[in-house]
């Protein structure tokens, strides 16, 4: 008997997996401009982003700010500094740290600075889910985004990725690790 209750539990929690996993797509042209790349300008965009059940970030953050200053004067000012500083001390810096190692053998590398690049790489996340854990129920992080692939000098763009459901099971932060080791899988097999 428990030899079938700990296998329900299992399938159960797979097919959970499954569910949510994650979907990369190669929307339009070709990544097989990356063959020749050694580094990439690496941006991020925020911008028309929904969160969880709103369509518009500004309306979730409006919600948390007040949910935290009403609980205590201050509170959900904090975490609204917080919500926006998570992306430079912790995403963006996961995203890169993971796509540059996947890479690390290919000898193509992102970053933020990088001046000689021939291509940027912009990263729009298009929906965060921030999930949740209470007590024995909880639901990953996960996150939405469209990756363009532009040339600098003359900004067309020549490749387009999209990306539904890269999990964050730690949180957030996870999401935009997993969307480098993601993305950098992806590239490393047309290199």
């Amino acid at each position: 008997m428990k030899k079938i209750a700990l296998f329900s539990l299992l399938m159960l929690l797979f097919s959970g997996v499954y569910l949510n996993a994650q979907k990369m797509v190669v929307k339009s042209g070709s990544l097989d401009f990356l063959k020749d790349q050694k580094t990439l300008l690496v941006k991020y965009d925020y911008s028309n982003m929904a969160v969880g059940k709103y369509d518009k970030e500004a309306e979730y953050i409006d919600v948390k700010v007040k949910e935290g200053n009403d609980a205590e004067p201050g509170k959900g000012d904090k975490w609204k500094e917080e919500w926006f500083g998570k992306r430079t001390s912790a995403y963006e810096p996961g995203f890169e740290e993971l796509f540059n190692k996947g890479l690390d053998k290919n000898g193509l590398s992102c970053s933020k600075t990088a001046t000689n690049a021939v291509y940027a790489m912009t990263i729009h996340t298009t929906f965060t889910d921030v999930g949740y854990f209470i007590g024995i129920s909880s639901k990953p992080a996960y996150i939405n985004a469209e990756i363009t692939f532009t040339n600098i000098a003359t900004g067309e763009n020549v490749a387009v990725v999209t990306v539904e459901k890269c999990p964050g099971v730690g949180g957030i932060k996870e999401s935009y690790a997993k969307l480098g080791k993601s993305l950098a899988a992806l590239i490393a097999k047309k290199m």
